[in-house]
């Protein structure tokens, strides 16, 4: 048998796995060029349960918007065409029936390594700047990277049940076993089987060059990011899986140096986030995944099963109950320390905005960001007018509604990647990426206005306020030794010259301190 008749047997197999409807017109749909979101969102819609999984992902930290999404027509809106396509595929996917019949194939364990690639895919783009490629698009690519092997698996059950068993016995790769057994390969059937569903080019060369990714004939460089990152993927997840992950460890840090250049902090970073990660996407999409060992703590094991063959049985017993007890150790410290990250949430219980140890650990972020793109960012610190006087008066009651919603009227009216925190008391500051100082002063004033302007309701009457801001702003790639605390420090002393000439104004620290104002 060759490679094109596997492939039209597979085809027209009872057992091959089919895209849901929803997901099959959506893909069609997509491809048009003049599609619209209100099509989009209508077709999408008609599922229920598929529309409150998508909602769910969107409203959960592996988007973490500061606003909750309520409808699938603002999710499309504010995530895109191409990531709520990935999201119907990756639930699509997922869902798949798996076939009835006998097989060592493990369908719960292929979609559990098949989601921990889709993980490992947007960790690695994640460390890549300005990549071009959209997280979403990414994450659905290293999903359906082995999609052939499900195809395989469940259109040819016996004969994939010896691949698995000559892999097993003769520790040779699925792909060359697949030749020669089925004379062809997943790689192959996968993404053969893709293009006939329909999906576009960025998504089916990644699943047929996933394992040899310098064959890849695209020349656009998206595409060709696209193909590496699935690549290193599969390495990453081969450590979690394979019973080699000391070889796969070390070729995913030569291959993630080589071929995107990932610097060894980089790849430390992705290495300890991987598990967590995992473990987390499999709540996003109702996936059971049992809780897993840390890429330390598998790599350590490796390491005690190769120093263990040298050793006599005594020797081994000891060793064994010494290693036991320092893993369990080891587990007891990582469940406290994930304790305690749970713990401390990044939101104020009062207002619902971002808490001040958000607002620190963001602003180091937007600042690295600023600094690598040669960009502006600007600073806003908000003090409510007078607002001792409202506790005083009205109580502490009243004065927490006016925060609330003090926060409310601020959230309205800034952008979606401007991030909103309480500073402190009734001081709160607003993070404005690639925002000039003219620009900063805008957005202060407008906030200004729209304060003024606000009537705040509550049982002891109707209250008016209004607030003094204090701006900075700063292209850190062009200030030698550029600090973030010196940076908080301008806007706190603007804050202070807006109090001291009457309050209810916006000033600009600006550079060399000379004051600007509305």
């Amino acid at each position: 048998m060759n490679r094109d008749e596997l492939l039209l047997k597979a085809l027209g197999s009872d057992e091959l796995p089919t895209l849901p409807v929803i997901a099959s017109k959506l893909i069609s749909l997509t491809s048009r060029e003049d599609a619209t979101l209100a099509e989009i969102a209508s077709l999408v819609s008609q599922d229920v349960a598929l529309s409150a999984k998508i909602l769910r992902v969107s409203n959960s930290s592996f988007y973490s918007f500061p606003q909750q999404i309520g409808s699938i027509n603002q999710a499309i809106s504010i995530l895109g065409i191409n990531a709520v396509r990935s999201l119907v595929l990756s639930f699509s996917f997922l869902s798949m029936k798996k076939n009835k019949g006998a097989t060592r194939f493990n369908f719960e364990k292929f979609w559990e390594k098949s989601l921990s690639s889709a993980v490992a895919a947007k960790l690695i783009l994640e460390k890549i700047e300005n990549s071009g490629t959209e997280v979403e698009e990414i994450f659905i690519s290293g999903l359906l990277q082995n999609l052939g092997e499900l195809i395989l698996a469940s259109t040819y059950p016996s004969e994939y049940e010896t691949v698995l068993q000559t892999v097993a016995d003769e520790k040779r790769s699925s792909i060359d076993v697949e030749e020669s057994i089925l004379g062809g390969n997943h790689s192959f059937v996968g993404a053969e089987v893709a293009r006939e569903w329909g999906f576009p080019e960025i998504l089916t060369l990644p699943i047929q060059f996933h394992h040899e990714p310098e064959n890849c004939p695209s020349k656009n460089k998206k595409t060709q990011l696209t193909v590496k990152t699935v690549y290193l993927s599969d390495l990453l997840v081969n450590i979690l899986y394979s019973s080699k992950p000391d070889v796969y460890h070390s070729r995913f840090r030569k291959e993630a140096k080589r071929l995107l250049r990932l610097n060894s902090a980089d790849i430390e970073s992705i290495l300890e986030q991987m598990h967590t990660k995992v473990r987390e996407a499999g709540e996003y999409f109702n996936l059971k995944i049992k809780s897993s060992k840390s890429i330390q703590e598998i790599l350590q094991e490796a390491n005690i099963r190769l120093s263990l063959l040298n050793l006599d049985y005594d020797q081994i017993n000891k060793e064994l109950i010494q290693a036991k007890i320092h893993l369990e150790e080891m587990t007891r410290e990582l469940e406290e320390k994930n304790l305690i990250l749970n713990n401390l949430a990044n939101i104020d219980g009062l207002t619902g905005i971002y808490n001040h140890r958000f607002f620190q650990n963001a602003l180091d972020q937007e600042i690295s960001r600023a600094t690598r793109h040669e960009s502006y960012l600007s600073l806003l610190l908000i003090d409510i007018d007078h607002f001792k006087v409202i506790n005083d008066t009205y109580g502490h009651q009243t004065g927490d509604y006016v925060l609330i919603e003090f926060a409310k009227v601020l959230m309205k009216n800034i952008r979606q990647y401007d991030i909103l925190a309480r500073y402190g008391g009734e001081e709160f500051a607003i993070i404005l990426p690639k925002t000039t100082e003219h620009d900063a002063l805008l957005v202060g004033e407008k906030l200004r206005l729209e304060i003024e302007q606000a009537t705040f309701s509550v049982k002891s009457g109707d209250h008016r306020i209004t607030a003094s801001f204090g701006q900075a702003y700063a292209n850190p790639s062009v200030i030698e030794n550029f600090s973030k605390n010196i940076f908080i420090n301008q806007a706190d002393e603007a804050l202070y010259e807006a109090k001291k000439k009457g309050r209810n104004r916006v000033i600009s620290y600006g550079s060399k301190k000379k004051w600007f104002s509305f």
